[in-house]
C-alpha cells in the first residue's frame, strides 16, 4: 500500500477504511461484532493504516468497535473521529460545537477508542451557532494538551475552511466526492491545494453504485440510508446506469473492477487525496487496496473527468433536510 501525506505532515495509507457501515446506515450487519473486529484487523494486514469513525455512529458503538479492534496494533494506525452533533437519548437532535461540548466528546471518544490521543479530530458538520474560530481554538487547545494530534473539518465551505485554517492549521477536510459527486471541485479542492490541506473523500464508491452491484431493481433493507437518498430512487438509478456501465466497460478493458477504477480516478486527482471506502468484508478491503495499482492514462483520466457532465447524474446526493447541513 502506498503512503500519502495529508496536511501538517500526517502520513496515512493511500486508501483508508470508513467504519460507519459496520454499525449503521446500510441495514442490518450480517456479521457479528467479533467478525467486524477481525475485518478491521485484517485491513491492517492489507496495508490500511487510516481508519474513520465518529461518536454519532451507533451512536458510540462504532468508536467502541474500532477502539477494541485496533488497540493491539494502535502504534501502526491513524484513527480519525468526529464531534459536532448533539446526541440525546441515543438520537441526533441537532448540532453542538460549543467548546465545552467539544471537550466532553474528546474525553469520551478517547475512552471508547482506548487511546491516549485522537490522531485526527473532525468537526462533523459546521455549526452556524458557534464561530469556526472558537471551534478551531478549542481543538487547538486539545492539541496543545496532547489529547488530539490534528484538526479536521467535514462538509465545510471554502470560506469556512479558510477561517478555520487561519485560527488553527487544518490537516484534512472530509466531504463526499466520487465520479458521480463532483461538488468539491469548484471551490473546496482549489482552496485545499492553496492552503496545503489534505482531502478525504467519503462515499468514494457512490454508496455502492460505482461498484456495479446496485441497479434499479435493487431493494434496500430497512434502515439503509439509501432509502432516503434521491439518487437511489429507482427511476434515478435507471437513468444513472449509463454512467456505471461506462465505468464497467473501461474497468473490464483494464483488468480491474469498477470500484477499483473509481478509486484509481480519485487517487489520480491529487497526491493529497485519500478516499475512505467502507465495507464489512476483508475481500472488499483487498479489492479496494488494489486500486493503488491501477494506472490511468491521460486519455482515460480525461474521459472519466468529463463523465458526469457528459452523461449527467439524476437525483440529489442527500435529501433536502440533510443538504442544509453541508457546505456551510
Amino acid at each position: 500500500m502506498h503512503i500519502r501525506t495529508l496536511g501538517q505532515g500526517l502520513k496515512v495509507s493511500a486508501i483508508g477504511l470508513g467504519a460507519m457501515g459496520m454499525s449503521q446506515s446500510y441495514g442490518p450487519n450480517p456479521g457479528s461484532r467479533d467478525e467486524m473486529i477481525t475485518v478491521l484487523r485484517s485491513a491492517v494486514d492489507e496495508g490500511v493504516t487510516f481508519f474513520d469513525t465518529a461518536e454519532v455512529y451507533g451512536p458510540h458503538v462504532n468508536e467502541e468497535l474500532v477502539g477494541e479492534a485496533l488497540e493491539p496494533i494502535r502504534d501502526r494506525v491513524v484513527i480519525a473521529t468526529k464531534f459536532g452533533w448533539d446526541i440525546q437519548d441515543g438520537r441526533m437532535v441537532g448540532l453542538n460545537s460549543r467548546p465545552e461540548q467539544i471537550r466532553r466528546v474528546a474525553e469520551a471518544s478517547l475512552k471508547r477508542l482506548r487511546t491516549e490521543a485522537i490522531d485526527l479530530f473532525y468537526q462533523h458538520r459546521v455549526d452556524p451557532g458557534v464561530p469556526i474560530e472558537d471551534v478551531a481554538g478549542t481543538v487547538g487547545e486539545l492539541i496543545a494538551e496532547g489529547k488530539v494530534k490534528h484538526f479536521g473539518l467535514s462538509e465545510a465551505s471554502a470560506d469556512t475552511i479558510r477561517r478555520a485554517h487561519a485560527a488553527h492549521p487544518v490537516t484534512a477536510v472530509q466531504s463526499e466526492y466520487s465520479l458521480w459527486t463532483r461538488d468539491p471541485e469548484a471551490e473546496v479542492l482549489p482552496t485545499l491545494a492553496e492552503l496545503g490541506i489534505g482531502f478525504v473523500p467519503f462515499s468514494p464508491l457512490g454508496k455502492g453504485f460505482l461498484t456495479g452491484t446496485v441497479d434499479a431493481s435493487t431493494a434496500f433493507t430497512e434502515g439503509d440510508i439509501r432509502n432516503r437518498v434521491p439518487r437511489f430512487e429507482a427511476e434515478n438509478l435507471a437513468a444513472n446506469q449509463k454512467l456505471v456501465d461506462h465505468v464497467k466497460g473501461l474497468a473490464e478493458a483494464k483488468g480491474a473492477t469498477p470500484g477499483q477504477l473509481a478509486l484509481a480516478w480519485l487517487l489520480a486527482q491529487q497526491p493529497w487525496i485519500v478516499p475512505i471506502p467502507g465495507t464489512r468484508r476483508t475481500e472488499r478491503i483487498r479489492e479496494n487496496a488494489g486500486a493503488t495499482q491501477v494506472a490511468l492514462s491521460a486519455d482515460e483520466r480525461a474521459d472519466l473527468d468529463s463523465l458526469a457532465q457528459r452523461i449527467g447524474v439524476r437525483g440529489g446526493r442527500y435529501n433536502a433536510e440533510h443538504m442544509t447541513y453541508v457546505n456551510r
